[in-house]
């Protein structure tokens, strides 16, 4: 699963996930991508399931870009425990997603249907709401 390798520091303030994502909200290296569209912690489960269920719908053709990582630590208090004591231990790692992310894109010689099909998987997956996006190309009328 994905975690970083070191952090500076082990636990993170919980934070405010609002506007749109002004970076990673355009295909840029497969040809079908994952858009997120509405804002959520995804967790690193969450992220390796969605993953795996593209790879086995693909047939290890083509190429999987993951264009998110979870480099926020979760934490949980334990249950039925009082009030007071700190911060609970980290429970799991998660990824920031705002609106308009692309999460995961897919590329290489696949087929159309097929990588669609493999980015509808991918979304049952996921906590959030997305949908398919593909790459635009420059130049090209539609």
């Amino acid at each position: 699963m994905l975690m970083p390798k070191r952090v500076k520091y082990r636990k993170q303030m919980r934070g405010r996930m609002k506007g749109k994502a002004s970076r990673g909200a355009d295909v840029h290296f497969g040809d079908f991508g994952l858009q997120a569209l509405e804002p959520g912690w995804v967790s690193a489960r969450q992220l390796e399931s969605a993953r795996r269920a593209m790879v086995r719908q693909m047939k290890r053709r083509g190429k999987v870009w993951i264009r998110v990582f979870p480099d926020k630590p979760i934490t949980k208090r334990a249950a039925e425990s009082r009030m007071g004591k700190g911060k609970g231990s980290v429970e799991f790692w998660a990824a920031v997603v705002k609106p308009g992310r692309i999460m995961f894109e897919i590329g290489g010689g696949v087929p159309d249907d097929v990588a669609k099909e493999a980015l509808r998987l991918a979304s049952y997956k996921l906590s959030i709401k997305t949908k398919i996006v593909q790459r635009e190309v420059v130049g090209e009328e539609a």
